[in-house]
């Protein structure tokens, strides 16, 4: 590939690419509108150098109990 070394430099589309989902796929998770797939979840921690936990966090709905 001839992105960038930097993930902060690269498109949704190459971060897709790189952890095998769509562009649109990046999209909805960055919005909160899809719950990745905890293998999904660890691909783009890798990729992105940080741990899980730095991406994602669990927020408990009021209505759960």
């Amino acid at each position: 590939m001839n992105e960038a070394s930097d993930p902060s430099e690269w498109t949704q589309e190459a971060l897709g690419q790189r952890v095998g989902v769509t562009r649109r796929t990046i999209i909805a998770i960055e919005r909160g509108v899809y719950n990745p797939t905890l293998e999904l979840a660890f691909r783009l921690a890798v990729e992105l150098g940080v741990s899980v936990e730095e991406i994602f966090s669990y927020r408990r709905d009021d209505d759960e109990a």
